[in-house]
């Protein structure tokens, strides 16, 4: 989406020693592939900026990915969206139109964009939304996922804590609910702590269930894992949520994170909603 932190994800990848290609139109990928693959040493890792600045974007775009795997080439799309709140402010702060804006207003350009990418963005590798982030954290998360990128397939899983009252997180791929636990909330010594203190941790794991689920749970995900990566997924975000985000979530999303890192999957996890009232 424009105004997702296209720019920013693009000289992220630069500072990891990708060689970025900004505002490619699609048709040019493959003569972009062959071209660094005669040079293979000197760009080995490839990254390329497709927007709707391309005419004929998603046909085009469809056209290319089929022409790459056909030649042996396993492109993986990455797809950058945020919320319609973050996009305005974002364009009225450099005060510039949607590049689909025409002579609408700019949720009119926004709202046409987020049409047209629908399917991208239903067939990307990972999906990442920057709603609410700064520039900072942005560059963590490309970090996060491509800093040790050595193209080959492995998966990458990000768990991620939530609070089913502040939304659901719009790009997990997984969600689990754990509010089938009693919620620590009302012990009030276990209140004002978090999922991540050994109290708290401790109450979570220890209620009736809370095993079992995790010993099942872990052997759904062992199946997806094998299933992903003989799709070629190599990004899976997993979602696990209670009421505020605070307690039950922490705590199963950290067990998770460590059983998917026994399992040797590189995993990162985060906490949305931690610190939130």
């Amino acid at each position: 989406m424009s105004g997702a932190g296209r720019s920013t994800a693009a000289k992220s990848l630069e500072d990891l020693d990708w060689f970025v290609v900004d505002n490619l139109p699609p048709a040019l990928l493959a003569t972009m592939a062959d071209l660094g693959g005669r040079v293979k040493d000197a760009v080995p890792r490839i990254a390329v900026v497709v927007d709707v600045r391309s005419r004929a974007f998603t046909e085009d775009l469809h056209s290319a990915i089929a022409e790459l795997e056909a030649r042996g080439v396993h492109p993986r799309v990455v797809f950058l969206e945020a919320g319609d709140a973050d996009l305005v402010r974002r364009f009225e702060s450099v005060r510039r139109p949607h590049p689909l804006q025409g002579d609408g207003r700019l949720v009119d350009g926004i709202a046409r964009e987020r049409d047209l990418v629908r399917e991208v963005r239903a067939e990307a590798d990972l999906v990442i939304d920057t709603s609410g982030l700064n520039v900072h954290e942005l560059r963590a998360k490309i970090v996060g996922f491509f800093g040790n990128d050595t193209g080959e397939s492995s998966l990458r899983a990000t768990v991620v804590s939530f609070g089913y009252k502040y939304g659901l997180p719009v790009d997990a791929d997984l969600v689990v609910d754990c509010r089938f636990l009693p919620n620590p909330h009302w012990v009030p010594e276990l209140r004002p702590k978090t999922g991540r203190d050994a109290a708290v941790r401790d109450y979570v794991l220890g209620q009736r269930g809370a095993k079992e689920f995790l010993d099942a749970y872990t052997e759904v995900l062992r199946l997806l894992a094998d299933g992903y990566e003989r799709e070629g997924k190599h990004y899976v975000t997993l979602a696990v949520g209670c009421t505020g985000g605070k307690h039950r979530s922490v705590a199963m999303a950290e067990q998770i994170a460590a059983r998917l890192r026994d399992e040797g999957i590189e995993v990162q996890a985060s906490h949305r909603d931690l610190g939130r009232e």
